[in-house]
Order: C-alpha cells, then sequence, then structure tokens
C-alpha cells in the first residue's frame, strides 16, 4: 500500500517534510533569478541544459547594444574574455590558479586539443571506460584510427586508470549512473578528464588533486546556454610542453603581426583557436557569477539533499512498480543526477513530459535520469515529481503513448 500522499511535516514521505527543508534551504532566493515562464512544469533536466539566469538576458541585451554602438571598436574589450572567463571558472568552480583555464570551443573541440597533445608526447594505447560519454570515445576512435593507435576500452574508471597507455581519458562523474570518480586517486600526467557533469554541482579542486588536464562544458549546471563555450585546463607546469593541433590566430604571438609564420602563446592561450563567440561568452560569465554567489560547498550539500530525497521516495514508490536505482546509493559517490531504472524507461519517460509536465531525460538503454539543480530545484519539487511519475505508471498511463524516438531524448 502506497503511503497517504501529503502526509504530516514528520513523515519522511510527506510533502510537508519536503516543504519544510525548503523553507530552511539557504539557497531557496536563487530560484527566483532564473527564468520559469510554466511554473506548473518540473524542470529535472538542468544535468542537460540548465534554466536561464535573469542576469544572463540583461547581460546579453547589453552587449548587443554594445555591438550596435560600438562595432569593431568593441573587441578593445572583448578579446580576453576567454582568458577571463577562464580566470573566473578557475577560482570558483575548478579549484585552479589564473592562467590554467581558458573558455572557448566546444568540450569535443578541447578534448581533442588536450589528447591530440599528449599523444604527441607518448607512445602507446588510448585508454577509456565503455560508460564513458559518447563524444569522449568517438574523439577517441578518432584519434585511434588518424594515429594507428590501439584503442582500449574497459569496464570502470578505475580499470582505465591502472591501465599501461599513453593516454586515458575518465568522466569525474558518470554522464548515466551519476556515479563520482575519485579524481585524486586517479589523476596522472596522461589522464585528461571530462568535469561536463561535476563542474557546478560538486567541489571539483584540480590543483589538489594533483590534475594536469582537463575539459568540461557550460551549459549544465554553469547555465551558460545551449551549445555555450565550453572550457580546457592545463596546469601551469605542463603549458610550455604541450602544443595544440588546431593552430589559429588566437593562439599566435602577436597575432595582428600577420606577416609571421605560427609562434604559439606562452601560456593556457596557446590552447586558442579561432575567434571566440562574444556573445556566448558572456552568457557563461553570468552563469559562473551566480554559482559563485551561491558557493559550491552549499550547492552540494543541497544537492545532497535533494538526491537523497529521490532515493527514499525511489525505495518507498518506485521499487514496488518495477523500477531499480541506478546510481550510487552513497551520497559522497553520487553526482546530482539520479537514475532510476526501468524496462519501460522510454515510454514512461514520454509520459511524464507529456502527461504530467515533468521534464527529466531518457538514457538508453532503461534509465530516466532524474537531475536537481540546487540553484533552483526544490524538495518539494522533487516529492511533486516522484508522485506524479508513481501515478502514471500504476494508472499505465506510460502504454498509451507514441513510443517512437526523436533525434532528442
Amino acid at each position: 500500500m502506497n503511503p497517504p500522499r501529503g502526509a504530516d511535516q514528520d513523515d519522511p514521505l510527506g510533502r510537508a517534510a519536503a516543504v519544510t527543508l525548503d523553507d530552511e534551504d539557504p539557497l531557496r532566493s536563487f530560484r527566483d533569478r532564473f527564468v520559469d515562464e510554466d511554473p506548473s512544469r518540473i524542470y529535472l533536466d538542468g544535468n542537460s541544459l540548465g534554466r536561464l539566469p535573469l542576469a544572463t538576458r540583461d547581460r546579453l541585451a547589453a552587449t548587443v547594444a554594445q555591438w550596435g554602438s560600438e562595432l569593431v571598436s568593441g573587441w578593445h574589450d572583448w578579446i580576453d574574455a576567454p582568458a577571463g572567463v577562464g580566470d573566473l571558472l578557475a577560482e570558483h568552480v575548478l579549484g585552479a590558479r589564473p592562467g590554467e583555464v581558458i573558455a572557448g570551443d566546444s568540450t569535443t573541440v578541447n578534448l581533442y586539443k588536450l589528447c591530440a597533445a599528449v599523444l604527441d608526447e607518448r607512445e602507446g594505447a588510448i585508454v577509456t571506460d565503455r560508460g564513458n560519454f559518447p563524444t569522449d570515445r568517438y574523439v577517441l576512435e578518432g584519434l585511434a584510427a588518424r594515429t594507428g593507435r590501439e584503442l582500449r576500452l574497459v569496464d570502470t574508471p578505475e580499470q582505465a586508470a591502472g591501465e599501461d597507455a599513453a593516454l586515458v581519458v575518465l568522466s569525474h562523474v558518470g554522464y548515466r549512473s551519476g556515479e563520482i570518480a575519485d579524481m585524486a586517486a586517479l589523476s596522472a600526467p596522461h589522464v585528461v578528464w571530462d568535469l561536463s557533469h561535476s563542474a557546478g554541482a560538486i567541489p571539483v579542486d584540480l590543483n589538489a588533486d594533483g590534475v594536469e588536464l582537463a575539459v568540461g562544458c557550460t551549459y549544465k549546471y554553469l547555465n551558460g546556454g545551449p551549445g555555450a563555450p565550453a572550457y580546457l585546463y592545463v596546469a601551469r607546469e605542463r603549458q610550455a610542453q604541450l602544443r595544440s593541433p588546431i593552430w589559429g590566430w588566437f593562439g599566435q604571438r602577436d597575432q595582428f603581426a600577420m606577416e609571421r609564420d605560427y609562434d604559439p602563446v606562452d601560456g593556457i592561450g596557446r590552447f586558442q583557436a579561432g575567434t571566440p563567440p562574444i556573445l556566448a561568452l558572456a552568457a557563461v560569465e553570468e552563469g559562473v557569477k551566480v554559482t559563485a554567489e551561491a558557493g559550491i560547498d552549499a550547492i552540494r550539500a543541497k544537492s545532497i539533499s535533494l538526491t537523497e530525497l529521490i532515493v527514499v521516495l525511489h525505495d518507498a514508490w518506485l521499487a514496488p512498480l518495477g523500477f531499480g536505482l541506478g546510481s550510487p546509493r552513497d551520497p559522497a559517490r553520487r553526482g546530482s543526477h539520479v537514475s532510476v531504472t526501468h524496462p519501460q524507461a522510454w515510454p514512461i519517460c514520454r509520459a511524464l513530459i507529456e502527461r504530467a509536465d515533468v521534464v527529466p531525460d531518457f538514457r538508453g538503454p532503461d534509465a530516466i535520469r532524474l537531475g536537481v539543480a540546487p540553484l533552483y530545484t526544490s524538495h518539494a519539487d522533487v516529492w511533486d515529481a516522484l508522485d506524479r511519475l508513481r501515478a502514471l505508471v500504476e494508472r499505465g498511463e506510460h502504454e498509451l503513448v507514441d513510443a517512437g524516438r526523436g533525434r532528442v531524448t
């Protein structure tokens, strides 16, 4: 028998308990700093695309106005944006030093840059785990084909890091399960980390953990917007040793002395290539500022509280309906999303979106990811979402949806 819905405050399964947690939430006010044009919709997909900060909308309007009034003269203000945003990320999100992070390009392009640079230095195989994010594996497949290297796929990040290889690529948080890899234990000079599912949601301390190379995106927990520029990190001590495989004029020493051959600048700037997207970088900067103001420790504490509530409600409500938990139970090993598994995960996910006004996402073959973004997700959101989920499955509504898949899942 299901617990009564909306039980009293002392019932950990009751909605009143979730509301009390929200009343005591030190990050509660941040919710009002994001655009939410449909309060009835519960958004649990911030691990794919974060909400739009109100400050970003204003900043973009101001930057567009500057473009209109100043035209090419605006470049005196814009030209150092990749380094400025990189330093902001370094200080408030990544645990790095000034001059170790540059913002721009996509995660895929930045991963290619760093991996190719490592392979230029070292002989041997390329290794990653089978559960790593697909674009990471695809980049490595391409590099293996181009260089004639062996690409070795193993079962876990721990296995990958233990392989004798020229290059190892690992994700800090697994995109499907949400499991956190032990960065400090697995880091080495030939290991490149993907921070896309961790930065902005859990503490990252690249310098303290001995990380030398990393990449990541900004459109998830950092709320930089769809297709927002990514970033790459190279430890200061490693920068002079590595050369980007993509040479462009923004990585050139004295870039406007155009009659000379390519000569990369010193420092992190040598990993730039083409002209940076100024409007998009302005959006990233505002997203990082909101995260910095909230503080990553407070964000992490709320993330744990939200995902713990998902686990508790899963066990009480969803497990009897045939669901399984696809994420670690230990909150210290879990990022800011929880995967619940079910043989009919895809139609259930579609039913949630189309019939229950809850937005998660699906990852094959059988996982529904419930992503909580602590800056704007509430405990009541989590309670209501799982209540709607159990209700639609109990009623069999998922059996009524069109199970065909579009390009975006």
